[in-house]
């Protein structure tokens, strides 16, 4: 029998796991898989952290509804909370935008996805697989989200022609709120999705540039469904 390796010892295969700062042991190469795991462990770290401010919003926003306020003149506890007239038509229309954005994202994911599984076969001599048209998913998405910020503000200009401004009740105060809050976290979501394209134009490792889609993806689509939810508890928690 041939022996393999010193002392008859079969020689081990190098460790796959990547622990050396996200590179192969032994090896200068980058290793992308571990880097695109931890990238996505901290975004749902992120997650649970904007998740955790909403349910805090929620909570604080329910308790509120129900709680009268004494007032000194009458010695008397008065239900304050009072009715917001929100802009729904406006309101769905910036739903729609926003959901479509998502559906675009997932394809910005995809279609980065799969260019990097094709990566190494495009590398090889002699091999080609065609031209490959590529849609701007990424630069729509951003198109779509600004535009629901956008509507946005129109409602909120909606509001202040109605007379609701931030301080008329409790009610409009927590309507500015979390839609303000939520406005904020998804104008997060475009910085990321404009440094993924400033890393396209600067031809950096097509994986380098997968792993910033990929976390801007699982976020996008979180401020998708966070919006749906605080929709619904305004049209419910009336």
């Amino acid at each position: 029998m041939n022996q393999l390796g010193r002392g008859g010892d079969v020689p081990r295969p190098p460790n796959g796991g990547g622990d050396n700062d996200g590179r192969f042991p032994d090896s200068s190469l980058p290793n992308y898989g571990a880097r695109l795991r931890r990238a996505r462990l901290g975004m749902i770290c992120a997650i649970a952290t904007v998740s955790m401010v909403f349910v805090s919003l929620t909570s604080a926003y329910v308790v509120r509804r129900g709680l009268p306020t004494f007032d000194d003149s009458t010695r008397t506890y008065l239900r304050d909370w009072g009715e917001v007239q929100l802009p729904w038509l406006l309101l769905m229309i910036n739903t729609a935008l926003l959901l479509v954005s998502s559906l675009t994202m997932e394809g910005a994911r995809r279609a980065i996805t799969r260019r990097a599984a094709l990566a190494p076969v495009r590398s090889i001599p002699g091999v080609s697989l065609g031209e490959e048209r590529n849609f701007p998913w990424l630069g729509v998405t951003v198109l779509l989200g600004l535009g629901f910020l956008v509507g946005q503000w129109m409602a909120w200009g909606e509001l202040k022609g109605r007379g609701f401004f931030v301080n008329t009740n409790p009610n409009s105060s927590f309507v500015y709120l979390l839609t303000a809050a939520h406005a904020v976290h998804l104008l997060g979501g475009i910085v990321a999705m404009l440094w993924a394209g400033m890393i396209s134009l600067q031809h950096r490792p097509i994986e380098e540039r997968r792993i910033v889609v990929d976390v801007a993806a699982w976020y996008w689509h979180f401020m998708a469904v966070l919006w749906i939810y605080v929709f619904a508890l305004l049209a419910v928690v009336r």
